[in-house]
């Protein structure tokens, strides 16, 4: 099958589940290159799995996920690792090892799959940590600095093999609005300067409508989407309810 030049991932009749447990069935959405697309939905809807199933870790129980015309789930094992390679995940916690320090965690993909010297990887870490505004914080410990700074060197270390696509799995969670503000500006500033493709996990409408250029909308109780688009577009035009009434709640910076 030849790709759609414009998606980048194309998702096909996905559908989710632990044995008989179902996640999410019928899922069809596609992300254009340089865009940034929300999965979105209240709790337990499944949209970490969602992502999950995308980078490579959750196999489907039907559907297809292909990335630049490739189906994940179809390849061999070398090719689905070539492809989970050219993506970086910051994960909810950063998931920083705690006894390294910061270049020294972005280091480890480096040393793992390139042939780069020790002397340029240094270099690389601190451009990539200057990238995300912790530039001189090479030598510093995760426990040395604060939950947002966290995320941001998470953030350094999955652009460390300089990955085609970055993913976000609720990168808002556990910190304060300035920082969470903060974390979505350097988003869009990353997909600005680097045309990278971000899918970022979230229910969080401040980063929702501050960031979003597509979406698809998640509901827990059909257990399959309801809705894509842009979020604001969603919020004011969609005929569904339920996608009106979750993006609709509260207060949301714009």
């Amino acid at each position: 099958m030849q790709p759609d030049t414009d998606n980048h991932i194309e998702i096909t009749d996905l559908t989710l589940s632990y044995g008989d447990f179902l996640i999410q069935q019928n899922l069809n959405f596609n992300i254009r290159r340089g865009e940034v697309f929300v999965v979105m939905g209240g709790s337990g809807c499944g949209k970490t799995t969602v992502l999950r199933s995308i980078i490579g870790l959750k196999s489907p129980s039907k559907g297809q996920i292909r990335i630049d015309g490739n189906s994940i789930w179809d390849v061999d094992d070398e090719k689905r690792n070539e492809l989970k390679r050219n993506m970086g995940v910051l994960f909810q916690q950063g998931a920083l090892w705690s006894s390294m320090t910061l270049a020294e965690n972005i280091a480890l993909a480096l040393q793992m799959y390139t042939d780069i010297p020790d002397k340029d990887i240094r270099e690389i870490c601190s451009l990539k940590l200057a990238l995300v505004g912790l530039a001189g914080f090479e030598g510093f410990y995760p426990n040395e600095i604060s939950g947002g700074m966290r995320k941001r060197a998470g953030l350094a270390r999955a652009m460390a093999l300089d990955p085609d696509i970055l993913c976000f799995d609720e990168p808002s969670a556990g910190l304060d609005p300035i920082s969470s503000k903060l974390l979505d500006d350097l988003i869009l500033e990353l997909r600005d300067s680097l045309g990278t493709t971000v899918i970022v996990v979230t229910h969080e409408l401040a980063s929702i409508f501050a960031i979003a250029d597509n979406s698809v909308f998640l509901d827990p109780n059909t257990k399959t989407q309801l809705a894509t688009g842009n979020p604001k577009t969603l919020r004011d035009e969609c005929d569904n309810f339920e996608v009106r009434n979750f993006l609709a709640r509260g207060e949301a910076r714009e």
